[in-house]
Formats: structure tokens, C-alpha cells, sequence
């Protein structure tokens, strides 16, 4: 029984590794944008400013509520949990105060909005930054 308890706990550690990873908010090449602080980035995806600090419009862009980078991105950036984001969105829709950011299904889909378009940010695993885009923040646990 003991070892059954071991391979479990080291099956749990193992599976929970892949949520510590690190979460890369990512701008076009040219966007002119270096880098974001979080606060900058905080404002940007909660609906404060759709400025981006060069002045061009900022587009964020969200993955969808399927996708577990999406929960764990909330939680690092404003430590509100999945459903918190969604109610906040619901209230501010509702009275006319903002739009959530654009959602897409995938990485790869947020990477090539990314890539096309000059006012947009993302966020994507770390490990699947490409030359297309370029760095801005990087979120870990």
C-alpha cells in the first residue's frame, strides 16, 4: 500500500509540474513595445486603457475558457480565479463600461494575431515564442 501512495503522490507531482509554466505575454516585432510592466499589462487586459504605452490602440488577446494557460494566466497577473474574470467581464458588458478581450482557441491562433497586427498582445507558454513575436513579460508562479 505504501508504494501505491508513493506512485500516486509522484504521478500528482508529475502532471502538476506542467502547470508551473511559464507564461510569456508576447507583441509584434514592430510594435515598437520593449517591454510591460505588470501593472501596464494588468490595465491593458482588465479594460482600464486600451492604450498601449507608444500609443498605438492595444488589442488583447485572450485564449479561451477551455484552456488551462488562460486560468493560470488570471492567476498570476491579478490572482483572481476563472470565474471572477468572467463575472467582472459580464458586469462591465452589461452596464456598457467594456469589452473583454478578443478570444481565440488556441496559442498558435493568439501567436499569428499577434504576428498580423502591430497594437495586439498575447499570452502563450513560454516555450512557444518564436521569431514572429517578441517578448514582453514573462509570468511564473
Amino acid at each position: 500500500m505504501p508504494y501505491l501512495i508513493n506512485f500516486l503522490c509522484l504521478a500528482l507531482l508529475l502532471i502538476c509540474g506542467n502547470a508551473s509554466a511559464e507564461l510569456a505575454v508576447i507583441a509584434n516585432p514592430n510594435s515598437g513595445i520593449e517591454k510591460l510592466s505588470k501593472d501596464e499589462v494588468i490595465n491593458i487586459y482588465m479594460g482600464r486603457t486600451r492604450k498601449l504605452p507608444n500609443g498605438l490602440t492595444g488589442m488583447p488577446i485572450d485564449l479561451s475558457n477551455t484552456n488551462h494557460e488562460k486560468m493560470q494566466f488570471y492567476s498570476l497577473l491579478v490572482g483572481k480565479e476563472l470565474a471572477e474574470i468572467n463575472s467582472y467581464w459580464a458586469r462591465l458588458r452589461f452596464s456598457g463600461l467594456g469589452q473583454p478581450p478578443l478570444q481565440v482557441n488556441s496559442m498558435e491562433d493568439a501567436i499569428n494575431l499577434v504576428s498580423e497586427n502591430k497594437g495586439a498582445i498575447a499570452y502563450i507558454d513560454s516555450k512557444k515564442i518564436d521569431k514572429r513575436v517578441k517578448l514582453i513579460l514573462l509570468l511564473s508562479n
